[in-house]
């Protein structure tokens, strides 16, 4: 069995580490690379880099700062936003990135999950899903959690898998910044129909929100901000308290 993994995420605009609720009412958490340092020396089993705005504001993810993470922080690390083409994909591997989270633009072009997939490798290809519950279920989001796109979340997955994505990254917007827990029903549903990693995001508020979403649904992973950027709750801690619980993890 695969050890659970905790990521921290770093959602980064005009390069500072920024976060909020819902997606909104954005504070300042500090300086990306210095958080990346951190992390890595907390024993992060990953971290991930979202330019929240990049897709919105139509402009290229950052390359200098993924070529800065990459000679601090010797873990993988995946990073999003604005990401639209292949240059795009190869630019941010060959600077040092090891995945690529992809959302808006494989929504509107989901031929390019295919494409990266061909190009790069599947375990390269990071499909991020901002969903909201709806009385049908959930829908997805696209250009920063603020444009609904109509489509299901659960058809969206299974596409989107067959297309050759090797990982969701699922993020509840309803949960987002609200130290509620995890969207437990969300997780398990789509941890359950796909078969690659899902990577539960939005809504840890403590400790137990991720002994709950690993005991609970099949994530592979958990991943939060607010609780490990301002202190709330460090990472050693948190896998001490795993793996006390028997939640088979890296310490």
């Amino acid at each position: 069995m695969w050890c659970k993994r905790i990521i921290p995420c770093l959602d980064v605009k005009y390069n500072r580490v920024v976060k909020g609720t819902n997606f909104l009412s954005l504070k300042d958490a500090g300086d990306p690379v210095e958080l990346a340092k951190l992390y890595y020396q907390e024993r992060a089993d990953e971290i991930v880099f979202l330019d929240i705005s990049a897709s919105l504001e139509n402009r290229k993810t950052m390359v200098d700062m993924v070529s800065a993470v990459a000679q601090e922080v010797f873990i993988p690390f995946t990073i999003g936003g604005g990401i639209s083409s292949l240059a795009d994909i190869e630019a941010l591997l060959r600077a040092g990135a090891d995945k690529v989270s992809l959302n808006s633009a494989a929504i509107a072009n989901p031929k390019l999950i295919e494409n990266a997939a061909r190009e790069f490798g599947s375990q390269a290809v990071v499909i991020a899903m901002d969903a909201k519950r709806t009385e049908k279920g959930w829908t997805v989001y696209s250009k920063g959690g603020s444009l609904a796109t109509g489509l299901d979340a659960m058809e969206w997955a299974e596409k989107a898998v067959s297309l050759g994505a090797g990982e969701l990254l699922v993020t509840s917007i309803d949960r987002d910044g609200t130290k509620s827990g995890f969207d437990l029903e969300l997780t398990a549903a789509l941890s359950k129909l796909v078969s690659v990693p899902v990577i539960a995001s939005g809504g840890a508020g403590k400790m137990r929100d991720f002994y709950d979403v690993f005991q609970q649904t099949k994530a592979s992973a958990a991943l939060a901000a607010n609780l490990f950027h301002y202190g709330t709750l460090g990472i050693p801690e948190l896998k001490k308290y795993l793996q006390e619980n028997g939640v088979d993890i890296r310490v």
